[in-house]
């Protein structure tokens, strides 16, 4: 006998049950493909784009060097201010645990582009006009990690918050750009990241699996608010 639980009951059902584990989403990405290589080092395109970021790390403010050491890794909650104050860590599980396989994901990925191209980043070529770093990165710069995190974090957020669409695109291009400032990286490492984001979030959005659970963590943020 088939038995129809009322639509309430499901909702409950949604909410309570873990995120089914369904990572990885991803399947054959290679940022290698996609991007382009970055200008080589001590060329014309090159030296500007270092020059640029000298200037953009000179002109840094308190203000901005502070942010980069609080954005040191990127979390789901530096998106808060954008979204709301009831994004409060352990509110929404499932948003979490989406947002953890997300970020695990794209590491692998930028760490594949990262050691393929190996470029420096501004302090490590030019470390005497660098004498203040936030946050000193070791590994290479192209295409950067937090560009890259917040563009696709952003867009992939603006699927469960789309009324905030605007500001959420705004602040994963800030945490990128803050990078520059702190002296992390060249404007070139951010575009790349950005470019990297934002093709990363249309395959997360395009995997059934990815949209079966960030189904789950819609319902779970609709019931939570």
């Amino acid at each position: 006998m088939n038995i129809r639980l009322p639509s309430p009951l499901w909702l409950l059902l949604a909410l309570v049950a873990p995120l089914r584990a369904a990572g990885p989403y991803l399947h054959g990405f290679d940022p290698v493909l996609l991007l382009p290589p970055p200008t080589a080092l001590h060329s014309s395109e090159d030296q500007v784009d270092r020059e640029t970021a000298l200037r953009v790390y000179r002109a840094r403010t308190p203000a901005d060097v502070a942010r980069g050491k609080a954005e040191s890794k990127v979390t789901l909650f530096a998106f808060a201010p954008q979204i709301g104050p009831f994004l409060q860590p352990g509110k929404f599980p499932k948003l979490e645990a989406l947002y953890k396989e997300v970020d695990g994901e794209i590491k692998k990925v930028t760490d594949a582009g990262k050691n393929h191209w190996k470029r420096l980043r501004p302090f490590q070529e030019d470390p005497a006009d660098y004498p203040e770093i936030a946050d000193p990165e070791t590994t290479p710069g192209y295409p950067s990690a937090h560009s890259t995190r917040g563009t696709a974090f952003a867009a992939i957020l603006a699927e469960i918050f789309p009324d905030q669409r605007a500001a959420l695109a705004e602040k994963g291009r800030l945490i990128g750009w803050t990078r520059v400032e702190i002296g992390d990286h060249t404007p070139q490492d951010i575009y790349a990241g950005r470019v990297l984001g934002q093709a990363l979030a249309q395959a997360f959005l395009a995997d059934p699996a990815f949209q079966h659970d960030l189904a789950e963590v819609k319902a779970e943020v609709a019931a939570g608010r």
